[in-house]
């Protein structure tokens, strides 16, 4: 019965939620952004330009593989049961991981779905594949190696044992650590055990070489403990790579020491750590880095090494994760850089070594302080071969922390993500803290593409779907504040087609003047002209706007200008942007920045933790009011359901909610641009904006009413109609025209909702049923009716009518996001609620769905038209010098067994390059041709006709003269072939005889 007076008691003569049923509140999955869960694995092919990237299985998400390309193009590909992804390979238009469950899935590129899954007879410790190969070696926990055909989806009948224990029958347990094809002669394997490595010949079937890397009494070793180097030691074997051409091979140990030998003989040629060289002879001092005297720093294991090469494959350079003290604070990526490197066949063994000791130079690559880098994925230019690390033109690093950072190679420098990399891996790339949302108008966003210098794209494959375009509808921009201090702005849609998928990205660090100590706390962006106000927990309010920029290319040093309360930075823009969003002015105030509001007509409000609130015309800019709300705190109008607390004038207060709004208050003839703050303690202050005769605006305090809870969304209606009364350009415009607007408001806090006409504190409210609510928003139901959407502290959804606030439906959604999050999310006016389903993805819903998941994307990731090129082959001396060359036609025999047919892609590829070839043949025949016969005139017309006429009649001849020959030939064959006939008949005949 009480909801049937809620209407009176508000106001309202009419309800705005008829025709809004139970029936049309179901929770549709839209799209999902973001990375699941931490990040295991990356994988990179640089044929079809994608990128994929694992997960491991936790409480957010279970493990699977998302494989990006350019700008949208994104698939997720999960795993058929739950387990973590450990490695991931790209092998033409398939996929291989390997799982912590040692389950090896293979992935269609072209079906972007699964087709196969296998168990190796054994724990699985290392993948091996080859862009040019068909199969897939699989190291195991006992030291043995299996294949897997990727075409036939079946397991090869190759099996290579474990040799370390064939010639060492002593060793104990010798799982394989990695396996490593010979860069340029396939034919050749690397593998590398626990206590050494081997290579194995598959021409000869058996092991050709082995390397055990010995620490004698008196080597420091790559240890840093001095204690230690009275023993001898054999540290274990973590990492096993060749050179780029295979002159030589590097293993990595526990101990992080590099050692180099060579494979021909299996001589050692140089131990050293990232510091030191020889670490492998007696008497040799070791620098041990440590922040107290007279101490030595454990180092870090060397997580990965890479023997990268640059454009050409003899410059090289070796690129290590890992080795570095414990205490050090930069535990970036070391890079070796070795030069050329020298001939071998004329180079002697003091040369060799002096090249491995002394580099050409050395140098890290910085990351984040305190962040280490546990992995790393090399993006090269073009070449799938050289282990993915023939001149590499990015490096991904995958911290300890689960994020990513981009970096140059092999400068070093950071990358950013943004129209680089998917926008779900900047969730990552570094942390998203906090994330809103702007509705801004489609042809103003059209208009904001971002004119920013950056280097070539990294990721340039796969396909969009097409989806149906929303021409009439606001776009949902969302901004995300990273923890750099960076704001990225895109487009996350309808679940429709984006025309405008760039990423617009602001530096807050910059525009405030400091590289520390910038967290952004909250943002706004207002949709009619595209304006954005960021807040810091350091109390600054730094306002930009969209613009060109005057020092495009030059760095300027700042110059201070203030006025007006503010501080002008329109000098600190990025000099990369030459069109964007642009630092405008800076507001320092008191306290963090709690709330802030940008209005589509000029005006932005903010307020801080010390209680005070700041409204700033952006028409000068200027600030046009500053004060503390405390003294408003005896002038409130207490609400009907409110309960008594004398101790609530002596807590602190600030501003949680800001709305701007036009309507007119109660007891008034005409409308005004009005000011709501919502506050910590349920107090919500109106105050209106009047223009003056100088043609600003002044702000003056109206009335306040309290309500129970904390403020967490103010909504103004048309009492009406129902529809928003927000201040927009249309109804300010319409205000000279006198304008009318009968509003009232709808204030939502943590333990109650309210209508009621400001500002009198009478009107319809309800209390939530012992449970708090987290966000909430009014939302239409397409173009009917108006309701209030609210999350609620037991996992459920609940929408309400308005007027009456009866409950018409409830859902939980406890299963898809997370509740701890929920203030967090944002409700639109749609219908759609983003919200956060783990610390680093977001995914949208929409509550008048029909209970559907829309999540799995149908982009397209395979261009079957992308070619892989022919793999390096040996060199011409090596081949003269009786190096036998083993094919990767060679290798199906050899692995997949003698009666195996060539599989699919090979003579698909094989046919392909032909069919290439002989286009480009024809092609440059017949612009030769052309080109001649464009230029010739008549004469020379019939002189070329007579001469293609003898060339035709001479080759007639040559043709009937060797038709001659073989005639002849094939005579003289016969005969002979019958004498051997009568021959062998006449000696049986006569053997026969004397009984043989």
């Amino acid at each position: 019965m009480a909801h049937l007076l809620r209407g009176k008691q508000a106001g309202i003569q009419r309800d705005f939620s008829a025709g809004l049923d139970p029936q049309l509140f179901a929770i549709d999955e839209v799209v999902r952004y973001g990375i699941n869960s931490q990040i295991s694995a990356l994988a990179y092919d640089p044929v079809q330009s994608l990128l994929a990237v694992g997960t491991n299985d936790t409480q957010y998400g279970g493990g699977q593989i998302y494989v990006f390309g350019q700008n949208r193009v994104s698939v997720v590909l999960p795993l058929p049961r739950k387990a973590s992804i450990r490695d991931i390979k790209f092998v033409a238009d398939k996929l291989v991981s390997v799982d912590s469950k040692n389950e090896v899935s293979i992935f269609s590129l072209e079906a972007t779905r699964i087709l196969s899954t296998y168990t190796p007879p054994g724990g699985v410790t290392a993948l091996l594949t080859d862009p040019t190969l068909d199969f897939a070696l699989i190291g195991l926990q006992n030291g043995e190696i299996v294949a897997y055909d990727l075409d036939r989806l079946c397991p090869a009948p190759l099996r290579i044992p474990n040799f370390w224990k064939q010639q060492y029958p002593k060793a104990r347990l010798t799982p394989i650590v990695t396996l490593a094809f010979h860069p340029r002669d396939i034919g050749s394997l690397l593998i590398g055990y626990t206590e050494g490595a081997v290579i194995y010949s598959f021409k000869t079937d058996k092991p050709t070489k082995s390397f055990k890397y010995e620490v004698p009494p008196g080597a420091p070793g790559g240890d840093s403990d001095p204690n230690a180097r009275s023993v001898r030691r054999y540290p274990r074997l973590t990492q096993a790579v060749w050179h780029p051409t295979g002159t030589f091979m590097l293993t990595g140990h526990e101990d992080s020491s590099i050692v180099v030998w060579d494979p021909k003989d299996g001589r050692k040629i140089l131990a050293r750590t990232i510091y030191d060289s020889n670490v492998d002879e007696p008497g040799r001092a070791a620098e041990c880095i440590a922040s107290t005297r007279g101490t030595f720093a454990l180092k870090c294991p060397l997580f990965q090494v890479a023997w990268c090469s640059k454009e050409h494959p003899d410059d090289t350079g070796i690129l290590i994760a890992g080795g570095t003290p414990t205490t050090s604070l930069e535990k970036g990526l070391t890079f070796i850089d070795l030069g050329q490197t020298p001939v071998y066949a004329t180079s002697s063994w003091q040369i060799l070594s002096q090249h491995f000791e002394k580099p050409k130079r050395q140098h890290t690559l910085a990351t984040p302080p305190n962040a280490e880098v546990v992995d790393f994925c090399l993006i090269p230019r073009r070449s799938p071969h050289y282990a993915g690390s023939h001149d590499p033109i990015a490096i991904i690093a995958l911290l300890a922390s689960g994020e990513v950072v981009t970096l140059s190679f092999p400068s070093g420098h950071p990358i950013s993500p943004t129209n680089q990399l998917h926008v779900s891996l900047s969730y990552v790339h570094p942390f998203v803290n906090r994330i809103t949302l702007a509705y801004v108008e489609r042809t103003r966003w059209l208009g904001m593409m971002e004119n920013r210098s950056r280097g070539p794209s990294i990721l340039k494959g796969g396909a969009e779907a097409k989806h149906s375009v929303m021409r009439f509808a606001n776009r949902n921009i969302i901004q995300s504040a990273h923890a750099d201090s960076t704001v990225r702005m895109w487009d996350i849609g309808h679940g429709d087609e984006i025309e405008n998928s760039k990423v617009l990205q602001i530096d807050v660090a910059r525009a405030v003047g400091r590289s520390s100590d910038v967290d952004v706390s909250t943002m706004s962006m207002a949709g009619a002209t595209g304006e954005l106000a960021v807040g810091l927990s350091t109390g600054e309010l730094v306002i930009f706007r969209w613009g060109h920029n005057k020092d495009f290319g030059r760095e300027v040093s700042h110059t201070e200008a203030s006025g007006f309360g503010l501080e002008m930075i329109k000098d600190r823009a990025e000099s990369n942007v030459k069109e964007g969003l642009l630092p405008l002015t800076m507001f320092n105030g008191q306290g963090q920045v709690t709330a802030i509001k940008m209005s589509d007509v000029g005006f932005v409000a903010a307020g801080f933790q010390q209680g005070g609130l700041v409204v700033v015309d952006l028409r000068g800019p200027a600030v046009i009011y500053e004060a503390g709300l405390d003294g408003f705190a005896g002038q409130s109008r207490r609400g009907s359901f409110r309960r008594s607390n004398s101790q609530s004038h002596n807590k602190a207060e600030w501003p949680t909610c800001i709305e701007f709004g036009v309507m007119s208050l109660e007891g008034e003839e005409y409308s005004s641009i009005l000011l709501f703050v919502g506050t910590n303690l349920g107090r919500i202050v109106t105050f209106k904006l009047l223009p003056e005769s100088h043609g600003g605006y002044s702000v003056r305090f109206v009335a306040s009413t309290t309500m129970e809870g904390k403020v967490i969304s103010i909504a103004p209606l048309d009492a009406e109609l129902g529809d928003p009364a927000e201040a927009t350009q249309a109804a300010v415009a319409g205000l000279r025209d006198g304008l009318r607007i009968n509003g009232v408001l709808l204030a939502v806090t943590t333990s109650g909702v309210k209508v009621f006409r400001p500002p009198a504190a009478k009107g319809a409210h309800k209390t939530w049923d012992e449970v708090f609510c987290d966000a909430a928003a009014v939302v239409r139901y397409q173009s009917g009716g108006y309701a209030l959407l609210g999350l609620f502290g037991d996992g459920s959804a609940r929408i309400y009518s308005i007027p009456t606030l009866k409950q018409i439906a409830t859902t939980d959604v406890v299963h898809i996001l997370d509740v701890r999050r929920f203030a967090e999310a944002v409700i639109t006016p749609t219908g759609d609620i983003i919200g956060w389903t783990g610390p680093s993805e977001i995914v949208v819903l929409n509550v008048w769905g029909t209970g559907s998941n829309f999540t799995r994307s149908l982009d397209k990731l395979l261009n079957v038209e992308a070619l892989i090129p022919p793999r390096p082959t040996i060199s011409n001396m090596q081949w003269m010098t009786g190096t036998l060359y083993v094919t990767p036609a060679d290798m199906d025999a050899l692995i997949g067994g003698p009666n195996r047919p060539p599989s699919k892609r090979m003579i698909e590829q094989r046919r392909a390059e032909e069919e290439q070839l002989r286009a480009a043949k024809r092609s440059a025949t017949a612009g030769s041709s052309s080109t001649e016969r464009e230029e010739e005139g008549y004469w020379a017309y019939m002189q070329r006709q007579m001469q293609e006429r003898t060339q035709n009649l001479n080759i007639m001849g040559d043709s009937m003269d060797k038709v001659e020959e073989s005639s002849s030939n094939w005579a003289e064959d016969v005969n002979k072939f019958v004498s051997k006939q009568k021959k062998k008949a006449v000696m049986g005949f006569v053997g026969s005889k004397l009984g043989f």
